[in-house]
């Protein structure tokens, strides 16, 4: 993730670890740059379920004693999680790292504005390329529905519209393409002295 840009990068949680894409996220933040994590539910955690979902269990039994409405909050949906594993590798607490924080917006699923943005990944995050293959692993979205997040249904379920409204367009897309070659297959005859003198100065048709 090099150049920094005033439009947020979207990246497409699908299929990365979260301690590996958190750490490269939290360095460009810190560094200027805008983020925004789409489909945080299908990020990966290296390790069986059953040993993260004890190890989460544990965290969740951590809080105030007297007053458990002080903190320390624990967080159920994917989306949440990620962030508070970013906020851990930036200093919060100072001006630099809230400002960093800002700059980030983290989502289960793909809302409006960002599907129709274009997504990108990161290589050294992925699990295909980082995690052994014989190593196990386990899905951020299904833990979290285990320990207390109630909206797995409501993400597939709008995921599922998304995926089909997309489908529509693309099929759209490629019959306006074909359209668009046969027309100009049509007027090649009519167009060719015209498309001449367009190359002579330099341009291509």
């Amino acid at each position: 993730m090099t150049g920094l840009t005033n439009r947020a990068v979207v990246i497409d949680g699908r299929g990365h670890l979260v301690g590996r894409l958190a750490s490269v996220v939290a360095k460009y933040l810190l560094q200027g740059g805008k983020v925004a994590i789409v489909r945080c539910e299908e990020l990966n955690l290296s390790g069986h379920f059953y040993r993260n979902k004890i190890k989460y269990l544990a965290y969740l039994r951590k809080r105030c004693n007297v007053n458990p409405a002080r903190g320390p909050f624990h967080f159920r949906a994917p989306s949440r999680i990620f962030y508070k594993a970013v906020r851990g590798m930036i200093p919060h607490k100072t001006k630099r790292g809230q400002a960093a924080l800002a700059r980030l917006r983290v989502f289960d699923g793909i809302p409006s504005p960002y599907d129709k943005r274009r997504r990108v990944c990161v290589p050294i995050a992925m699990r295909v390329l980082t995690l052994r293959s014989d190593r196990k692993y386990c899905q951020l979205g299904r833990l979290s529905s285990e320990v207390g997040w109630h909206h797995q249904d409501v993400v597939k379920s709008l995921e599922r519209k998304r995926k089909a409204k997309l489908q529509v367009t693309l099929k759209h897309n490629r019959l306006m393409k074909k359209l668009t070659v046969k027309a100009r297959e049509n007027i090649a005859k009519q167009a060719e002295p015209f498309n001449k003198i367009i190359k002579s100065y330099g341009y291509e048709c």
